[in-house]
């Protein structure tokens, strides 16, 4: 008999493990990050501005002095809270919409629409625009990016609801007079499960690439927070010079993009009932 479980799927799927040792030593160095960094991110020191990497500063100083490690430790946390609460609350949101959309065919249209009138608008564009109208933060952030995603995953979601709805057990549940939130909790919710990590997945490292997008512009995270994007944008005025500030927290930027991502992949495999989790 074969052994089924996460396990299995790991064993299947090296790259679940990669993906999951990837993001467990970014969270682990952002939760840690007081301890990790060298100095206070935020200190200024004229006379070792702009200083390459060494044995004392691992990744060199900025054009104010500031250590580049500290700031990219720092930063992790700025990524990950912005990219997990994202993928949560625009996961929560898309999935109540996307469920009443489905299978209540006379809110299918109106609720759609709406969907589709914020669909058309570029995320980055109204990202953009939302953080105009508000003071740079990271809730602000957070809000402006998950109003950005919430379509998405709503007509994901609807989607699989509206060929569940047509499954022979859905509509024996109907007949028999079954509660509809009982229907939607027992028959349609497990089976949506799949589809919608993958694409919680996908938001994660949407929105921490978005995040450093606007940071980059200068309508993100306030320029004293350090934040991968904020580095990335400071540093830019000194590339031909010291790439070093640009570069690193480029790299962990798409390193944690990569840990995300793998990891949705692999829970993908482990989660849909119609893939082999066998070992």
């Amino acid at each position: 008999m074969r052994r089924r479980g996460l396990w299995g799927a790991v064993r299947r799927h090296p790259t679940i493990a990669l993906g999951a040792a990837l993001l467990l030593l970014i969270l682990v160095a952002a939760v840690f990050a007081p301890w990790l960094g060298t100095v206070d991110p935020a200190a200024i020191s004229p006379a070792r501005r702009s200083r390459a990497p060494s044995a004392e500063w691992w990744f060199g100083t900025d054009m104010l002095g500031r250590d580049v490690y500290s700031r990219v430790v720092y930063g992790a946390r700025v990524s990950l809270i912005v990219g997990f609460s994202v993928a949560l609350l625009a996961t929560a949101g898309g999935l109540a919409i996307g469920v009443v959309a489905g299978f209540l065919r006379w809110a299918d249209g109106p609720v759609m629409r709406a969907m589709d009138a914020l669909m058309s608008i570029p995320p980055v564009l109204l990202a953009v625009a939302l953080m105009a109208l508000t003071r740079g933060s990271i809730g602000n952030v957070v809000v402006a990016i998950t109003i950005a995603e919430i379509p998405r995953v709503a007509r994901l979601v609807r989607g699989v609801v509206l060929s569940l709805r047509e499954q022979p057990y859905v509509d024996a549940a109907i007949t028999t007079g079954t509660p509809v939130p009982t229907i939607i909790r027992r028959h349609i919710m497990p089976n949506t499960m799949a589809p919608i990590v993958v694409q919680a997945s996908y938001i994660c490292a949407s929105a921490m690439v978005i995040e450093a997008m606007l940071s980059f512009i200068g309508a993100g995270v306030p320029p004293s927070t350090p934040s991968w994007g904020n580095i990335m944008a400071e540093g830019r005025a000194l590339w031909q010079v010291r790439p070093n500030i640009v570069l690193f927290p480029a790299v962990f930027l798409s390193l944690t993009v990569l840990a995300v991502n793998l990891m949705g992949d692999g829970l993908r495999d482990w989660l849909d009932p119609r893939m082999d989790k066998g070992g």
